[in-house]
């Protein structure tokens, strides 16, 4: 049955992409903008002073919250570290405070992210049931997870989409290396032996309305791909697909002087798997990394 699919975020990367795909499927997408409202498709709100009326909920069946600063965009200062920190927690907890007022029962997909396992936790096998990591990302999403409370003390159905590293044409963490692997200089990034899990814009805008249709999932579900590789191999398929060479490695200390703190994440292992995505049915298009690498050359 169609639904009516708010959406925070609507306009980044992945919010502009799951409301094409909701919309192309029959749903009836909603945005939920920092301005005033100009027509039915739009909800106004001011997360940063955390104001959003319950009334402007009338209707929705499923909310998407993907609003949040880019956590790459700036190097890491004090200020900008507060920012992504307060746009995460303060947006969650507007969001979930609203939807406990709400007059009718409504999903929230909250989405979250990997970060939350910490940093590097090296070749160990990471799945929703790990315990978190240290490290100020890890710190981040505890909170921004926990924002949520009001939402499930009110009885509703929550679910945290850990999303991993999402392969975009010219977006994302992707880009960069992207446009280096278009000119022959991707290699491997300080050992190259740290464990990226990557997943599809395509798979993850599937896996968060798979999510949207499944009331019953609740809790941390990782949204990444099923076979995490290691930073050297996507490197590695992206320049084999392009016919290019990716010998030239980029030193991790040159990484921390240009990225500063951000660095130790891009230089972090993370192996973490999709346990709960799979047990409840979901099924990827592109489900190997030479498939992912194909489909993000296709659509660049």
């Amino acid at each position: 049955m169609p639904q009516r699919v708010a959406i925070t975020g609507a306009s980044g990367m992945i919010g502009s992409a799951l409301s094409a795909f909701l919309s192309a499927r029959g749903d009836e997408v909603v945005h939920v903008v920092r301005r005033p409202a100009r027509t039915s498709a739009e909800i106004s709100w001011d997360p940063s002073n955390r104001q959003l009326e319950a009334a402007a909920l009338s209707g929705v069946d499923a909310v998407v919250h993907l609003a949040g600063a880019n956590v790459g965009e700036e190097r890491w200062t004090p200020s900008r570290k507060q920012e992504i920190f307060a746009s995460r927690v303060d947006g969650t907890h507007t969001l979930a405070t609203a939807l406990a007022e709400a007059d009718h029962p409504i999903r929230l997909v909250s989405q979250s992210a990997v970060g939350i396992y910490g940093s590097d936790r090296g070749d160990e096998v990471l799945t929703e049931d790990s315990q978190s990591g240290h490290g100020f990302l890890a710190e981040v999403v505890r909170a921004w997870e926990a924002a949520a409370e009001p939402a499930r003390a009110a009885g509703l159905s929550v679910v945290h989409p850990r999303t991993g590293i999402v392969l975009a044409p010219g977006a994302g963490a992707m880009g960069p290396l992207l446009r280096l692997a278009q000119l022959g200089l991707a290699g491997p990034l300080g050992s190259g032996r740290q464990f990226w899990p990557w997943i599809t814009l395509h798979d993850t805008v599937r896996a968060l309305a798979f999510l949207v249709d499944r009331p019953e999932v609740s809790g941390p579900v990782n949204v990444v791909g099923p076979a995490p590789a290691r930073q050297k191999d996507i490197a590695a398929e992206l320049a084999r697909q392009l016919h290019r060479p990716s010998l030239l490695p980029a030193p991790g200390m040159g990484l921390r002087l240009y990225l500063g703190e951000f660095a130790n994440d891009i230089l972090g292992s993370q192996r973490v798997v999709p346990t709960r995505l799979l047990e409840c049915g979901f099924e990827y298009e592109q489900d190997t990394l030479p498939k992912a690498i194909s489909w993000l050359l296709a659509h660049a």
